[in-house]
């Protein structure tokens, strides 16, 4: 296992533990809410180093491919969740954002059937650190409704742009 992959690891490892974090701040601005957002920083950071170290050492793996877009994905919805729960993200935000995952990796996977591999787009890079940063926003001001306004439009108009964009570029994969 590749010192990527073992990156990618502790950023999946760390999800649970904010998610622990983040249950016990009760969408509150108190410690475990401070706490939440650090454990945050530090998991999102790593999606940086792993992918720079990969890239570097050339370390690029199966492995890497298929678990860092998964723990980029988990570790943002499952935030998203928790604000959902508090009132502070609105659900068909969330819906959006797991039906374009939802699709994105439909049709990659389609991809690999027919021998070809959709690399992250550049819109995707975007979408994923725009959430981050916002994500980290609420958690650094959660009780401020008009960011969690802009919060959630910068996420939703990331997402749903970098979705079609996708499928825009790789819609022959879906047809013979």
């Amino acid at each position: 296992m590749t010192t990527a992959s073992k990156i990618t690891l502790i950023r999946v490892f760390f999800i649970p533990l904010f998610m622990v974090f983040m249950y016990l701040s009760g969408g509150q601005p108190n410690v475990w809410m401070y706490v939440s957002l650090g454990v945050f920083i530090v998991a999102s950071i790593t999606d940086y180093v792993d992918g720079y170290i990969a890239r570097k050492y050339n370390q690029v793996s199966d492995f890497g491919k298929f678990l860092d877009p998964l723990a980029d994905k988990l570790l943002t919805i499952a935030a998203m969740t928790m604000f959902c729960e508090w009132g502070s993200f609105p659900a068909w935000a969330l819906m959006i954002v797991l039906t374009r995952e939802f699709a994105v990796t439909g049709l990659r996977l389609v991809a690999v059937g027919k021998g070809k591999v959709i690399a992250a787009g550049w819109s995707g890079k975007v979408k994923t650190a725009s959430t981050m940063i916002g994500l980290c926003a609420l958690m650094a001001f959660p009780i401020a409704p008009v960011l969690a306004w802009i919060v959630m439009g910068v996420i939703v108009v990331t997402t749903v742009y970098s979705g079609v964009e996708y499928f825009i570029q790789n819609w022959n994969c879906l047809w013979d």
